[in-house]
């Protein structure tokens, strides 16, 4: 499969994310598909993405009546842009109210991710939530655009007219300057820069997607570092729980904390809330954080 090209625009670069996200079945394998990636500006695969294709990998063959409730996957290798993906997935268990799936994201015949999500039956049962924090929406504060969009810098405009999720931080951004204050929080407002079609599980795919967004931020925020201060980073694993339906295409609040960082790496924990509160979401993240010697 080809690579995605790059997009001209935001609207461009959503139709680009749902071509990535669109699995062709390999015909000489069972379970087996086959994905192209987008080129962030980074130059390799962007984790979200993976994380999204394998999650439909393994909903491609689960029960239809089962939605995922979890995925836990690790990042083994990182991942060339202009190299097929090849997603392989082991049926581990169709029991009678769970189903468990193990996907192999794979370049070259390596893996570059291993995941297993697992799949219920809707049920009913005990019910309570965190509360969402009380901070400015989106509304209120500035967009990438309105932040950046006087640096005239090729790499910088390309980076806000194709950008596919729609950030804005409630603490301020760290692409280019640490925030003002050591706190290891932070929240930021998401959602895709286009509508997406009316497909839940897309949606879901979508919140893998950007659930790879500023996650280790809450790590660098903690000791006052920016993306562009020389470290070194890689996300290690990412593990995600989908608690109630939402759509990534409106406005959902990213809260996020780190609650320890040693080794080399930062652990960073994530909430996901739609813009009435409600909790959607939850996600945890390890990263490498190697600062420049």
């Amino acid at each position: 499969m080809d690579t995605i090209p790059d997009a001209a625009d935001a609207q461009e670069a959503v139709k680009h994310i749902l071509d990535v996200l669109t699995l062709t079945p390999d015909e000489s394998e069972p379970d087996t598909f086959v994905a192209s990636s987008y080129r962030p500006p980074w130059g390799r695969v962007f984790g979200g993405q993976v994380l999204a294709q394998s999650l439909l990998a393994a909903i491609r063959t689960a029960p239809e009546d089962r939605p995922v409730h979890s995925l836990h996957g690790y990042f083994l290798r990182p991942g060339d842009p202009d190299v097929p993906i090849v997603l392989q997935v082991d049926r581990l268990r169709d029991g009678r109210s769970f189903s468990a799936r193990r996907t192999q994201a794979l370049q070259n015949g390596k893996p570059i991710l291993s995941m297993i999500s697992s799949f219920q039956v809707p049920a009913e049962g005990l019910e309570h939530a965190d509360e969402m924090p009380d901070v400015p929406g989106p509304d209120e504060l500035p967009s990438l655009v309105d932040r950046f969009g006087h640096i005239e810098v090729p790499e910088v405009q390309h980076m806000l007219r194709t950008r596919p999720v729609d950030l804005r931080h409630v603490e301020g951004p760290l692409f280019i300057e640490p925030g003002p204050e050591r706190v290891a929080s932070q929240a930021v407002w998401m959602r895709t820069t286009a509508a997406l079609p009316d497909d839940p599980v897309l949606h879901t795919a979508m919140l893998a997607f950007a659930s790879d967004y500023s996650l280790l931020e809450s790590v660098l925020r903690r000791h006052g570092l920016a993306w562009n201060s020389g470290l070194k980073t890689a996300s290690l694993d990412h593990a995600m729980w989908f608690h109630r339906p939402a759509r990534a295409d409106e406005w959902l609040l990213y809260v996020q904390h780190s609650p320890t960082a040693q080794g080399g790496r930062g652990l960073a924990q994530g909430k996901l809330f739609t813009r009435d509160g409600t909790l959607v979401a939850t996600t945890t993240q390890e990263g490498m954080m190697r600062p420049p010697r």
